[in-house]
């Protein structure tokens, strides 16, 4: 990443979305129940519900948005047993924070990808809506920690993927103008295997102008570096854990991990059996790995639940962060590096974004650049 210091001083038609194949219910796993502890497990269980009412969980993946478009009718402050997340769930594994996933199937493109985040978007601020006793929009880090004080979880719009902007920098101002918080750096021709373009440049400079953040799960590794060179802002892969463990391809290998912890960027390792493994010990293998490899600034969490992926044991859905954090806790980790992994690393991302966006803004006018006038 660019040395900020640096800068700091001289020197589709709806009707359309409605034809797409509805997933069926079978295909998104039942959630399964946190199981009560064994005694042996009271003590580290007790001390990681204690660890996480004063620095709860910030869930860096969330699919409930797609989730719910699919249901008649939903009560998630009451308890809803159709999907992994609600708000007593939320509250039960001490979640301060949720990302809401924007992200569509692979087959939409164009203008109708552009209208199903619009219809994302506007479904994740109607859920919120309909349930304010237990959930509040959250746009930055001051409102997260507001939402967290009135006893509310704060829900923040993203990730995103790429093709919802698509060649126009003037559709990621409105998205953002709605919104729109995080955005993933795949699907898009100025972000391929082959790395950034001029324009994909730009797209990230107006991002940091905007205060949008970067989301580099499973962008290729060009993408990824020329990312940490061209943003003065710290990015999130959302969804990645440690290669070196697993080798599954949205997986970082050891020098992106390290690249990234330089960066002051934050992977958030999820709680998913294809990514990390099949048990709790698996999940905290590749805990302890990410913080080795990109430092304790470097690590985070993303539950990605509701996204039709099976857990590991123990883990079935969001009441279930205690039992990670107790994990963590008898190998060893103290708290100051639980609080780092829950809360403390993704409110100094978002608060990296916003400086650096209050530093863009006085700089540097919106861009008014076309991917003709930079890629040809």
């Amino acid at each position: 990443m660019a040395d900020l210091q640096d800068d700091l001083h001289p020197s589709t038609e709806a009707g359309e979305l409605d034809d797409l194949p509805t997933p069926s219910p079978a295909r998104v796993p039942a959630p399964e129940p946190c199981p009560p502890a064994s005694d042996p497990d009271a003590a580290p269980l007790e001390r990681a519900h204690a660890v996480l009412a004063a620095h709860p969980v910030a869930d860096g993946y969330s699919g409930l948005p797609w989730a719910l478009k699919h249901l008649p009718w939903y009560d998630l402050e009451l308890g809803e047993t159709a999907v992994g997340t609600d708000v007593p769930r939320l509250r039960e594994g001490h979640v301060g924070v949720l990302f809401a996933s924007l992200h569509l199937p692979e087959a939409l493109a164009g203008d109708r990808a552009v209208g199903a985040t619009l219809e994302q978007l506007d479904l994740v601020k109607t859920v919120v809506r309909d349930h304010p006793e237990g959930l509040r929009l959250a746009y930055d880090a001051g409102e997260a920690i507001d939402a967290r004080n009135c006893g509310r979880v704060a829900v923040l719009p993203g990730p995103a993927g790429a093709a919802a902007v698509g060649d126009s920098l003037g559709i990621l101002r409105s998205l953002y103008l709605l919104g729109l918080r995080v955005l993933t750096l795949t699907g898009a021709t100025w972000a391929s295997e082959a790395g950034l373009t001029r324009f994909g440049e730009e797209v990230v400079r107006e991002m940091n102008r905007l205060g949008m953040i970067v989301d580099l799960s499973g962008a290729s590794a060009p993408t990824v570096r020329r990312t940490f060179a061209v943003s003065k802002a710290p990015a999130l892969c959302t969804r990645s854990a440690a290669r070196a463990l697993r080798p599954h391809p949205a997986n970082l290998p050891d020098d992106l991990l390290a690249e990234l912890g330089a960066a002051g960027g934050l992977c958030m390792v999820p709680l998913t059996a294809e990514q990390t493994g099949p048990t709790v010990r698996d999940v905290a293998d590749h805990l302890d790995h990410v913080r080795d490899v990109a430092g304790p600034r470097g690590v985070g969490l993303s539950g990605t639940y509701d996204t039709g992926t099976a857990h590991p044991q123990e883990l079935g859905d969001p009441s279930c962060y205690p039992r990670i954090v107790a994990e963590l806790l008898r190998r060893g980790w103290d708290e100051a590096d639980v609080a780092l992994l829950t809360w403390g690393n993704v409110q100094r991302v978002l608060r990296d974004a916003a400086f650096t966006a209050r530093t863009f803004q006085v700089r540097r006018q919106p861009s008014t650049a076309t991917i003709t006038d930079l890629d040809g």
